[in-house]
């Protein structure tokens, strides 16, 4: 009655699965801390660094990658998910510094959903930059942040996003625009 062999099978791909779970979170810590490397860097002013540690983190987000193939459900794991939107700022925060461009999903290899909140969450980064460059007396930085943050707002308020954790922090980049609108106008006023 009872197939002892297909629920032994079974207790076997639960274990397979919750060991490659396992080695995928230990390898997102990984990516999350060259990537969070990557954007300290770029604050302090040090590309070389950051250009060093994107690339540590594309070729972690490889093996990531790898054992997403080899089992697709590896996907929903928060920790990749994590990981890769941390990526996307990174790379992102980098293209903007160093070329005054935002890379494209494709350009990262990352889907749309993984791309979306990185981008949003891009806007912190680009406000605390804006910050230093008026405090190092660069207000022509800070403008361009505040015009470059005024159009990502105005391109994402034509997405539907509904009550999600990409709503959130959609809503948050409102706020970092407003910061970014009263710096604007102390500044005006100065």
């Amino acid at each position: 009655m009872i197939d002892k062999k297909l629920f032994e099978q079974m207790r076997n791909d639960i274990a397979a699965f919750d060991a490659a779970r396992e080695k995928l979170i230990k390898i997102s810590r990984d990516v999350l801390k060259s990537s969070k490397g990557a954007i300290y860097s770029l604050h302090r002013n040090d590309e070389k660094s950051a250009q060093k540690q994107l690339a540590e983190a594309k070729k972690i987000i490889g093996q990531m990658n790898a054992l997403v193939n080899n089992d697709a459900h590896l996907a929903t794991v928060g920790a990749y998910e994590e990981a890769l939107e941390e990526f996307v700022e990174a790379a992102c925060y980098f293209e903007f510094i160093t070329n005054k461009r935002l890379p494209s999903p494709k350009e990262l290899n990352v889907d749309v959903e993984i791309y979306l909140p990185g981008l949003c969450d891009l806007v912190g980064e680009l406000v605390r930059k804006a910050i230093n460059s008026v405090l190092k007396d660069d207000t022509k930085t800070a403008l361009e942040i505040k015009d470059v943050v005024e159009g990502l707002y105005a391109e994402l308020m034509m997405f539907d996003f509904r009550n999600s954790p990409l709503r959130k922090k959609f809503d948050a980049i409102k706020y970092s625009l407003e910061k970014l609108e009263d710096l604007a106008v102390k500044l005006k006023l100065k």
